[in-house]
């Protein structure tokens, strides 16, 4: 279902005031999602998400599904995707067509399982009555925390949301990536990644962040010829004023060297020629290149509650299969997203013409992405398949997947079933860590 920019508009300025109001309940969440339920009861309301009571742990620390006796309310597929074309994206469209007999969409009832910490709300209200755009749309100012806008009034301000959407402040993460070839086997690759805010780091005072968004490091631990080469980043947050600031130690090299820039459309390495820098955790970076429209708010089949893909019960052969991941362990919902679309400004390159993105309106992840060539048509097609982790407090992919639908292979990153611990959250960090110097001496260890 589509929803006029006029309406969402003049919804949003009326319900402004309430938003946070004590009392009733407010027609919002405390992060700007509609509290309320979808007309015909399909997409529940919000009752506050879940907590850590409702969720058991597998020994590695990972959730175990809480929604593991629900059985498919209905499976898309080739055969019936008329019936439910009108709240797919035009990328589930795509791989329906291409792999007919294969493909398909289990859908699940819906749940609204995002909860809200007290910070992330605090922050939020916050942002909500001083956040403004600066430097035509590439910074945010009078932001702190996360959720820069919980009351968007445009395609940008909803962009922003998402590269400022609640995260664990400081965690590490091992995870594993797979470029299946044709047949369906594949090449794998592990990481150790460490995050973090700059409000987790000691000593931090509101303002005190200047122009760094995150801290974020990564070393390769597999395959063995790459095992040791590892890169920290500041993640700017104006990028257009100071690109990100990263740096690169090469085991080969012994030395730890500037890294050459890692944005826009350059390549990401170890995805096969699939992923553009940008287009790392849907999408990153300066959003100069494009103009982005809010399209509006629709009903669509997105992935959610992902928690059976993630299970440390399943290998990653039983996820991957020729062409595709495999359907059966994926899990679709039915759930209110803001539409976005970024057109390329006149003479502005890129190798993507335009892309539309689907985010989340609780969790203010970007879920489903399409991205499409110079002539108009759809190239690739990406998926975020996340579950709220009640011990980080936040969502989590389970699996990040990208298709390309000229040459038909894809790539998957953020897998955690086969580690033993593959997420630490509330990590202490200082600043030391994610300097340059620091780089040799973890990747010598």
């Amino acid at each position: 279902m589509h929803l006029p920019i006029s309406l969402l508009a003049a919804c949003t300025l009326a319900i402004a005031p309430t938003l946070f109001a004590a009392g009733e309940p407010a027609p919002l969440t405390p992060l700007g999602a509609e509290r309320g339920a979808s007309p015909d009861g399909q997409i529940p309301a919000w009752n506050g998400g879940l907590t850590a009571a409702q969720v058991s742990l597998a020994p590695n620390g990972t959730p175990l599904d809480p929604y593991a006796d629900e059985q498919p309310l209905r499976v898309i597929s080739a055969a019936n995707l008329e019936r439910y074309r009108g709240q797919l994206t035009a990328g589930q469209v795509a791989l329906l067509e291409r792999f007919p007999k294969t493909y398909q969409l289990p859908v699940y009832p819906s749940h609204r399982s995002i909860a809200v910490p007290a910070k992330v709300a605090e922050w939020a209200r916050q942002n909500a009555g001083r956040a403004h755009l600066a430097h035509d749309g590439n910074r945010v100012e009078g932001f702190a925390g996360v959720v820069a806008f919980p009351q968007p009034r445009n395609g940008l301000e909803v962009l922003w949301n998402h590269l400022t959407r609640p995260r664990n402040a400081s965690f590490n993460q091992a995870s594993d990536s797979l470029t299946p070839r044709g047949n369906g086997r594949y090449v794998q690759s592990s990481v150790r990644q460490a995050f973090a805010r700059p409000d987790a780091l000691p000593g931090w005072q509101p303002g005190a962040s200047g122009n760094v968004l995150y801290y974020f490091s990564h070393q390769m631990t597999a395959p063995a010829r790459v095992a040791g080469e590892a890169l920290v980043m500041h993640e700017t947050l104006d990028q257009v004023a100071e690109p990100r600031l990263s740096w690169l130690y090469s085991t080969g090299q012994r030395r730890v060297r500037r890294a050459p820039g890692i944005d826009y459309d350059s390549i990401t390495p170890g995805t096969a020629g699939l992923r553009t820098a940008d287009s790392r955790d849907m999408f990153n970076g300066a959003p100069d290149r494009y103009d982005w429209t809010l399209v509006g708010k629709r009903e669509l089949y997105v992935p959610y509650n992902s928690y059976r893909l993630a299970s440390p019960m399943l290998a990653y052969g039983a996820l991957i299969g020729p062409g595709h991941v495999q359907p059966a362990p994926t899990r679709y919902e039915l759930h209110r997203v803001w539409e976005v679309l970024g057109t390329l400004k006149p003479g502005m390159a890129h190798v993507y013409a335009s892309r539309r993105y689907y985010v989340d309106e609780d969790s203010w992840a970007i879920l489903e992405a399409d991205f499409f060539d110079a002539q108009g048509k759809l190239w690739r097609t990406a998926q975020a398949h996340s579950y709220y982790h009640v011990v980080g407090e936040a969502a989590v992919n389970a699996m990040e997947v990208i298709y390309d639908l000229r040459n038909g292979r894809y790539q998957v990153s953020g897998l955690t079933n086969q580690q033993a611990r593959p997420f630490e959250f509330n990590v202490p960090v200082t600043a030391s860590y994610f300097s340059p110097g620091a780089l040799r001496s973890r990747s010598v260890r």
